[in-house]
């Protein structure tokens, strides 16, 4: 099972996005008094893996998304895509960031490929805790 842990505050981000569209040169801000401003959004989909039989099931997901990658990267605007594994947690982690006006035209298409990925993901042995989120990216 996929959960989404989106809150509330993306429907603000998403009314900010639009509005940016039309004023390209204002970043869209999160808080009233507008000093938590952001120009990237980005979307992680996260899972835990199983130590068992060599971490089979990371190298599994680590071959899943070589297997997305040029669809992922192909997402357009897209502006990175990370992949972060932490071996004392067990977390394997593919985060795609675009700018924030670009955001809602991914969110449109249901951020593909991720229900694909994520399904894939889910039928690997050893994999649980599928989840994804969205987020504000900024460089400080």
């Amino acid at each position: 099972q996929v959960v989404s842990l989106v809150g509330s505050s993306l429907a603000a981000i998403k009314l900010v996005s639009f509005h940016l569209a039309s004023i390209p040169s204002t970043m869209p801000t999160i808080d009233e008094l507008g000093k938590v401003s952001f120009s990237v959004i980005a979307r992680e989909w996260r899972c835990k893996f199983s130590e068992d039989a060599g971490k089979l099931a990371l190298t599994k997901a680590q071959e899943l998304l070589e297997k997305y990658e040029s669809q992922i990267k192909a997402v357009p605007h897209v502006k990175n895509v990370q992949r972060i594994v932490c071996g004392g947690c067990l977390d394997f982690k593919v985060i795609t960031s675009v700018p924030a006006v670009a955001f809602p035209d991914w969110e449109a298409k249901k951020f593909a490929p991720e229900e694909e990925f994520l399904q894939e993901l889910a039928e690997i042995d050893g994999i649980t805790s599928i989840e994804t989120q969205t987020y504000t990216l900024t460089e400080m």
